[in-house]
This record gives structure tokens, C-alpha cells and sequence, in this order.
């Protein structure tokens, strides 16, 4: 994994990361076309092919530290813009029928997997506070739950790097699984969206696993992703209530706990509901978000190198996949049991 800079960012130092960015993102989208061109539709999405294709980039050379600011500000800045934007785009009816049944329903199964997924760790072993950080990640929002965490619980360097490691590949493995399950299963737009939104670890993800379903789908994903996000602050503050303050930890950080773009993603669908944004303003605002979505993918896909991955520990990667798959027999139970159709 790429490390944080730590120093403000200016134009020139985010703009050789954000070139190489841009020249994934292109070379996805015209794999899309060549798709379309040579078999009348597409396989695989510019999304998923730009985090392919950026693993490929990360996995085989040496990066410069000079990319490393650009493509961090293009996983987080662009991605989080292109979720604020995404909000304006938002059925007002695939809110309304969440609802609060849906809402509970998801509190519970954060609930249920974050015990799950601590279980799990450490029947293969791990310690309480790696077992911890897997099931934090895994069953809230992948990297971010890890990184607002891991102060709380007092966790050491080399536990955080190994969960924020295998979240990373366990990730990017759903967003290449969850479509073929789409179509295993036979769901609906609506219960592939809720299904993908309640299995995926992060929102890129989500937008990714969903492209090929459909607006529903990615809409629908996108709201069920962002009720998980929002169980983040009660689970630090549950964490902060039991651990408390250990020696070496830092205070909680509340913009992991309510981040940013999570108000805005909220404005933004409010402002719609009320149709006070302006019809001529939609279409841009839904390319820009795309065309964000799709650059913080192939960030997402450089920040990913498979070789440091593979050196961290079996016994990570097992407990971590067998609680993604509990994951998605909880999501599975949740459509069922709420009926959604």
C-alpha cells in the first residue's frame, strides 16, 4: 500500500500521480470501447478494468514517490467529490423504500458481523487487536473503519498494514465476484444493489460492483454503503468506551466517524428531493462524478501492489475471507427476511 503524505498538497506535487491516474483511466475506457467494438457490448467496466489495471502498473514497477501524493488525491479528494455528486442523482424513491426496516436491518447485521468477524480471527489465531481491525473493516467500510480504529484499540504498525493489506485484495476481489453472484442468485436490481452495498468494503467498490446493474442498482448500493459508513461513529465510540485511551493512541479523529462527503452525499439528495437543483445542471454533474468515479478506480488499482500483500500471512487472509463470505450470507438473509424485491 502506498504510505500518507503527511505534507500539504499543492498542484505540482499532486500532478504527475494524477497524470498517471488519467492515463489508466484512459487506457480502461478504450478496453471498454475495443470491447464494444469487437463483441457488441462490454465484459467488464472501465471501472473494474482501471483497477486492474492499476494493480497491474503497481504490481510490476517501482512507483517514484512523486506519484504517490497525485494518487492519493485521487482516491480520496476526486472520490470523495464523485460521491457528493452521485447524491444529486439519488432516487428519492429508492430512499423511501429503504425505510427504517431496512435501516435496523443493517444495524444488526454490522452488529452481528463485526462479532462474527472478531470470532473468526481469533479462532485462527490472530490477536485481539488484529482480529479487531479485520472485523472492523470488513464489516463497516474496509481502510477507513481500519484507520479510525486502530488509534482507539491501541493497535501495532505491522496489524495495521496486514488488515489494511488483504481489505485492499479481499476488495477489489469482491468487486470482480459480486456480479457473477448478480446473476447466480437472479437478483433483482434493487436486492443486487442492496446486496452489493451491504458486502462490498467501500464505496468505490460498491460503484464498481453495481456499474454493470444498472442506475438502480448503483443508487440503491450507494445508499445501503453509506447507512453501513454511518455505523462507524456508534461502533468508536462503543470501542472508545471499552478500551479507552492506551498508551501510545491518539484521540479519535471525527472526520473518520462522519466523514465529509457523507454530509454531502446527504445534501446533495435532499436538494434533489426538493428539485432545487437545476434540471440543465444534472447531466454534468452525473459525468463529473463518473468520470471522478472511474480516476479514483485506477487510484485505487495503484495503490494496490500484490507483492507486499503476499508477504503479510496466511492466516489474515483466511480469517478475512471467511468473514467477507459471512458477510454476504448475512446481506443474502437480510434481503430475504425484509422481502425485497
Amino acid at each position: 500500500m502506498l504510505i500518507s503524505a503527511s505534507r500539504p498538497l499543492s498542484l505540482l506535487s499532486v500532478l504527475p500521480g494524477l497524470v498517471l491516474c488519467g492515463a489508466v483511466t484512459f487506457i480502461a475506457h478504450l478496453v471498454e470501447q475495443l470491447q464494444i467494438m469487437i463483441f457488441g457490448s462490454h465484459w467488464i467496466e472501465s471501472l473494474v478494468l482501471a483497477i486492474l489495471i492499476g494493480i497491474v502498473v503497481r504490481s510490476s514497477i517501482r512507483l517514484p514517490r512523486t506519484f504517490v501524493p497525485g494518487i492519493q488525491f485521487a482516491a480520496k479528494t476526486l472520490l470523495e467529490i464523485a460521491v457528493v455528486l452521485l447524491g444529486a442523482s439519488l432516487s428519492t424513491a429508492a430512499v423511501r423504500q429503504a425505510g427504517l426496516p431496512l435501516v435496523g436491518g443493517i444495524a444488526v447485521l454490522v452488529a452481528l458481523s463485526l462479532a462474527g468477524s472478531f470470532l473468526i480471527g481469533r479462532l485462527f489465531g490472530l490477536s485481539i487487536s488484529l482480529a479487531m481491525l479485520v472485523a472492523c473493516g470488513n464489516s463497516i467500510c474496509g481502510n477507513s473503519a481500519i484507520a479510525a480504529a486502530a488509534p482507539v484499540i491501541g493497535a501495532k504498525p505491522d496489524e495495521i498494514a496486514a488488515s489494511i493489506a488483504f481489505t485492499a485484495l479481499l476488495g477489489i476481489g469482491a468487486v470482480l465476484t459480486l456480479p457473477l453472484l448478480h446473476l447466480f442468485f437472479s437478483l433483482s436490481a434493487v436486492q443486487y444493489g442492496v446486496f452489493a452495498g451491504v458486502t462490498a468494503y467501500a464505496v468505490p467498490q460498491v460503484l464498481a460492483a453495481t456499474a454493470s446493474a444498472g442506475a438502480v442498482s448503483t443508487q440503491v448500493g450507494t445508499l445501503v454503503k453509506l447507512i453501513r459508513v454511518m455505523m462507524l461513529g456508534p461502533v468508536i465510540l462503543l470501542l472508545v468506551a471499552v478500551h479507552g485511551r492506551r498508551a501510545g493512541g491518539s484521540a479519535v479523529n471525527l472526520r473518520h466517524v462522519l466523514p465529509w462527503f457523507i454530509l454531502g452525499f446527504a445534501a446533495m439528495a435532499t436538494l434533489r428531493s426538493l428539485d432545487a437543483i437545476p434540471a440543465p445542471l444534472l447531466p454534468g454533474m452525473s459525468a463529473v462524478s463518473a468520470a471522478f468515479t472511474v480516476t479514483a478506480m485506477a487510484a485505487l488499482g495503484l495503490s494496490v501492489d500484490v507483492r507486499s500483500v503476499a508477504h503479510t500471512g496466511g492466516r489474515v487472509l483466511a480469517a478475512a475471507a471467511l468473514s467477507l463470505l459471512a458477510l454476504a450470507a448475512l446481506g443474502l438473509c437480510l434481503i430475504g427476511l425484509l422481502n425485497i424485491g
